[in-house]
């Protein structure tokens, strides 16, 4: 049966009807939604709703990647210092020894005392060995530092032998204790008299504060050089430190090769002295998640690497990794041949060094944890330029900028490294 033409029209009309209703409902409907203004935490990406009437209640997105509170390394310091000359008088005959211990943040002020006793008693300074804090823990000065560099850099300031002379028994050394940043007077009364009546001494340098603040009269020529122009690795430490700088410097390709290097241990953190303050209403330490929050507050973002001086992976990091994918340690970088030998039981002296030139090469430098680490590590980056160095704090206000969280160090040039370079 045939179908009435204006049943027919009638029927299309309809449905055009539905379809045009259909349509505007729908349009109505995601009209009623604008999605506000957005900034997601890990760029500045800016949603905003066009007025283009063409483009009417669509949305279009500007992404740029935070680039981070990076600065430039200062390249203009210089040694201030001269390269003090031994004068010709009658040598001593007496010799001194010493060791290094603790770390290389301890080794730079150890070898600077020795050198300052030695050259005012005009004695020869024997080449230290290092030990560990584990009993029996020992090894050879040229296991860690370039001993023939040690020595060159010394000619003239103070004689120098790699060995201890066998006729001198260790039991018959006088041990004298001498404090950090030694005095020519406390020489002069508590140790030359003990070094003339028996002819041979034995330092151990002890560290009644662990300030490295300059005072007015730190600018001493022999101290400057022991401290900054004395230690360099030897090959094999140092190629390994430059190999994993550059895995870091890979890995943070996005950041134009810059990383951070943050001195933070578990632990230490665990320890009871890291659950106060100092005293003066600052903290001894910061936690994983409190420097995670610091450094995404003053700006860096989720493409930051960053190297963490604790050697082997802690859940405590998790919630630093969760912030920062690119957070590592020691055993994530390391060359897979030389982890046997710098990453083994034994290999705690090693490990040390590792944190210590890493962290003093890196572009930003955070101690979690406050300390002689910290403050060596200071010096030897103000030494070559590196003044990015940033200490945490609870950083509530959300307009952290990164110039308050300077160290004093920096800010304030009252570090000692500032009475050697200028």
């Amino acid at each position: 049966m045939g179908m009435d033409p204006r049943q027919l029209v009638a029927g299309v009309l309809t449905i055009t009807m539905f379809v045009m209703l259909g349509n505007m409902i729908h349009r109505e409907h995601f009209r009623q939604y604008t999605p506000p203004l957005q900034q997601h935490p890990e760029s500045t990406t800016v949603r905003y709703e066009t007025t283009n009437e063409a483009s009417e209640n669509s949305l279009e997105t500007f992404t740029k990647e935070t680039e981070g509170p990076w600065k430039e390394d200062v390249l203009d310091l210089k040694p201030c210092w001269t390269k003090p000359v031994l004068e010709e008088t009658e040598q001593s005959q007496g010799f001194i020894t010493f060791s290094l211990t603790n770390g290389p943040e301890y080794h730079v002020s150890q070898i600077a005392d020795a050198v300052a006793v030695a050259r005012y008693l005009r004695a020869t300074l024997v080449v230290p060995d290092i030990r560990g804090s584990k009993p029996g823990d020992k090894r050879n000065f040229e296991e860690i530092y370039d001993v023939e560099k040690f020595i060159k850099s010394l000619d003239g300031v103070v004689k120098i032998v790699k060995y201890q002379p066998d006729h001198i028994s260790a039991k018959d050394l006088e041990v004298l204790r001498v404090p950090n940043r030694v005095s020519d007077g406390h020489i002069a009364e508590q140790i030359e008299p003990i070094f003339r009546a028996k002819g041979n001494i034995r330092l151990a340098t002890y560290f009644p504060s662990v300030n490295m603040k300059k005072t007015d009269n730190d600018i001493n020529s022999v101290a400057c050089l022991a401290m900054f122009g004395t230690l360099e690795l030897q090959p094999e430490v140092q190629e390994v430190v430059d190999s994993m700088v550059e895995r870091l410097r890979t890995l943070s390709r996005k950041s134009d090769g810059q990383f951070i290097a943050v001195d933070l241990r578990a632990d230490i953190l665990e320890k009871k002295g890291c659950q106060g303050n100092d005293g003066t209403g600052s903290k001894r330490c910061y936690s994983p998640q409190e420097i995670a929050i610091f450094l995404r507050k003053v700006g860096f973002n989720k493409d930051t690497a960053i190297y963490l001086t604790q050697s082997r992976w802690d859940d405590s990091l998790n919630v630093l990794k969760e912030l920062f994918p690119k957070t590592y340690t020691k055993e994530g970088i390391m060359p897979a041949d030389k982890k046997p030998k710098f990453l083994n039981a034994d290999a705690s002296e090693f490990e040390k060094v590792i944190d210590f030139y890493i962290s003093s090469r890196s572009d930003v430098f955070v101690p979690a944890i406050s300390g002689l680490f910290y403050a060596n590590v200071a010096g030897k980056r103000i030494a070559s330029g590196k003044t990015q160095i940033l200490v945490p704090a609870n950083v509530a206000s959300s307009s952290a900028a990164v110039a308050d969280f300077v160290s004093h160090y920096v800010s304030r040039k009252n570090h000692l490294a500032y009475s050697c370079f200028c």
